[in-house]
C-alpha cells in the first residue's frame, strides 16, 4: 500500500496542470504539518492549540532571511530552523510545566503573543501586509525549482524523508515512551523515566517539523503574514490529525489531504469555508471516534470476521 500511493503521487502531476498540482504540494505540506502535531496529540496525548506558532516562525524566518538578509533558501531554511528551535525551547519549558486544559491555554496564549508581535514589529514582518519573497530552491544538476512541478517533487522528496523518520522515531523505544506516558505517566516515572525530559524533547520534536512545514509553505506562496500565527491555523492542524486518526502518521496526513482539498473547494464557493470545517469536526467526534484510520480498521475487521460465513463455516470468536 505504501508502494502504491507513493507510485500515485509520483505519477499524478504528470496528468495535471499548475494549479492542481499547487494543492497536491499544499496538501504535502500540510501532512508534514499534521504529522508533526500527531507527535503531541496522539503519542503524547497533548494537545496544542499553539502549533501554529512554529509553522509561522519558520515562514516568518525563511522569508526574513531571504528579503531581509539575502540569504539563498538553504540558508535561510537553517537560519529558520534554528529559530524553530529556540522558540520551541522556551516555549516548551513553560508549557510543559502544565498538562490537560491549562496546557491548551498557554499554547494558545504563546502563539498569539507572536501574532501580536508579527502584527505590530511592521518594520521587520510587515505588519497586516505580511512580506513577498520568492524564495524556491535550487538544487544541483536541476537549478531553480520555478515550476510548480519541479517544486512539487522537491516537496514530495521531503516529505517521505519525514515519514521515514518520524516512523522509525515513534516506533524506537524514546518514541515508545510518548505511549507509556500518554497511557500512564506515574508508571514511567515509577520505572524510572524522566517524564518531563522526554515530553520536552517530544515537543521540540514537534516544533522542529512543524516549522519545516511552514518554510516549504512560505516557499511555495512566496508569502507569509500574521495568519499563519493563528488559532485558526492550529485549529485547522488539530483538526487534520481528528479526521485522520490520533496516533497513526498516517491518519494525519490523510486527514491533512481531505482538509485541504475540501477548504480548496468549498472557499470557492462560499467565504464562509470554516462553518463547514467545524461541522467537520463534529461529525468526526460523534460518529466517526478514531478518525479515518479507526473506520478502515472497523471495517477491515468486519471482512475478516465475514469471510469464514462466505465460506460456509461459523466465525471463529
Amino acid at each position: 500500500m505504501p508502494g502504491l500511493s507513493l507510485l500515485g503521487l509520483l505519477l499524478i502531476p504528470a496528468f495535471l496542470g499548475s494549479y492542481p498540482v499547487f494543492v497536491l504540494t499544499s496538501v504535502l505540506i500540510f501532512a508534514i504539518f499534521a504529522m508533526s502535531l500527531d507527535i503531541l496529540i496522539g503519542y503524547l496525548g497533548y494537545t496544542s492549540f499553539g502549533h501554529a506558532a512554529f509553522f509561522g516562525v519558520g515562514a516568518y524566518a525563511a522569508v526574513i532571511g531571504a528579503l531581509r538578509l539575502g540569504q539563498s533558501f538553504w540558508s535561510s531554511t537553517l537560519l529558520a530552523l534554528a529559530a524553530v528551535v529556540l522558540v520551541a525551547v522556551v516555549f516548551g519549558a513553560i508549557a510543559l510545566r502544565t498538562a490537560g486544559l491549562p496546557f491548551i491555554m498557554i499554547t494558545l496564549a504563546l502563539a498569539q503573543a507572536l501574532w501580536g508581535l508579527a502584527h505590530r514589529w511592521a518594520s521587520v514582518t510587515g505588519g497586516d501586509n505580511g512580506l513577498a519573497a520568492a524564495m524556491r530552491p535550487e538544487v544541483p544538476f536541476v537549478g531553480h525549482l520555478e515550476s510548480s512541478h519541479a517544486y512539487y517533487y522537491f516537496v514530495l522528496a521531503v516529505f517521505v524523508a519525514v515519514v521515514a523518520a518520524l516512523s522509525l522515531l515513534v516506533r524506537s523505544p524514546f518514541g515508545l515512551s510518548w505511549r507509556g506516558i500518554r497511557d500512564s505517566e506515574i508508571r514511567m516515572q515509577m520505572v524510572g523515566y524522566h517524564t518531563w525530559l522526554h515530553k520536552y524533547v517530544a515537543y521540540i520534536t514537534s516544533a522542529f517539523f512543524g516549522g519545516l512545514a511552514g518554510i516549504l509553505n512560505a516557499s511555495l506562496t512566496g508569502f507569509v503574514s500574521p495568519d499563519t500565527l493563528t488559532i485558526g491555523n492550529s485549529a485547522t492542524a488539530i483538526l487534520m490529525v481528528i479526521l485522520g486518526g490520533p496516533g497513526t502518521l498516517v491518519g494525519a496526513a490523510l486527514g491533512a489531504g481531505v482538509i485541504v482539498v475540501m477548504r480548496d473547494i468549498v472557499s470557492s464557493v462560499t467565504e464562509r469555508w470554516t462553518l463547514v470545517l467545524g461541522f467537520t469536526y463534529v461529525v468526526t467526534v460523534m460518529f466517526i471516534p478514531g478518525g479515518l484510520m479507526g473506520l478502515f480498521g472497523r471495517l477491515m475487521m468486519r471482512i475478516d470476521s465475514a469471510a469464514p460465513l462466505r465460506a460456509g463455516r461459523p466465525s471463529a470468536r
